[in-house]
């Protein structure tokens, strides 16, 4: 029986995922979410309902449209591989309850951002400003976060970002923090309340540097080659609903 449920946890996520290539690939363009069907980004042919299964028909089809042959994303199953292992793992952690799904949703919003903010650079305020106040009020009612330590993490979150991008352009005349950032952090800070903050900024600042110096070598640009941030938040704050407890006990025992 445990098995099968974490079978359906997994396929579940694999569905939402699918749909969230839907947002991912319409958002930015501000187009419907809704309608038309999915579809053929080269022909524009709809998808037959057997060739978009979530992971499977993917390789069925050999990563090609079934009507022009052309290649279809990587990025499609790889959203839906990462939203069904996420799903599974929330499943094991918290079982079928309110919680799975109030944190699943919020992984899900952190997805759609990632993936927006790597081919745009931009993170979308139709998500994080309803966002806010969404996850503020669900952390209070919902997963029982203390209002007090909710509201702290909301305006540290918002507040510490907007700190460093108003000193970074005062010394170097230059924008180097979106706004998108700083509501996107206040959003995280708002749902896991401030103590996550620690630990999301020191896991997604030293992940940052790493993969923005590796990307300037790479590239051989110079310090002004722009890397987003959101997804390094957008990973820290899920790697915190997992091991964050672990951190803060070892940084209580270490001081």
């Amino acid at each position: 029986m445990f098995f099968l449920m974490n079978c359906f946890a997994f396929i579940f996520g694999a569905a939402i995922g699918s749909f969230l290539n839907v947002c991912i690939f319409r958002l930015p363009a501000e187009t419907s979410i809704v309608k038309p069907r999915s579809q053929c980004p080269h022909c524009k042919h709809p998808l037959r309902y057997h060739d978009n299964i979530p992971l499977i028909s993917f390789f069925f089809l050999r990563g090609k449209c079934r009507d022009c042959g052309g290649a279809i994303s990587w990025r499609y199953p790889l959203v839906e591989l990462i939203t069904a292992l996420l799903a599974l793992l929330l499943f094991i952690k918290f079982g079928l309850t309110l919680k799975f799904l109030v944190f699943f949703i919020f992984i899900a919003v952190l997805i759609v951002i990632t993936f927006i903010d790597l081919d745009h650079q931009i993170i979308p305020d139709i998500l994080t400003l309803p966002g806010i106040p969404i996850f503020f009020l669900a952390a209070i009612f919902l997963v029982k976060i203390p209002w007090m330590e909710a509201l702290i993490g909301l305006l540290i979150g918002g507040g510490v970002l907007l700190a460093i991008a108003f000193v970074y352009e005062l010394l170097t005349k230059r924008e180097g923090m979106g706004g998108g950032d700083i509501k996107l952090l206040a959003m995280i800070g708002g749902f896991l309340g401030w103590k996550s903050l620690i630990f999301v900024l020191l896991f997604s600042s030293f992940s940052g540097a790493i993969v923005g110096i590796t990307a300037m070598i790479i590239k051989k640009q110079d310090m002004k080659y722009a890397v987003p941030f959101g997804p390094f938040l957008s990973a820290a704050a899920v790697a915190y609903l997992f091991w964050g407890d672990s951190f803060m006990r070892l940084l209580i025992m270490r001081y």
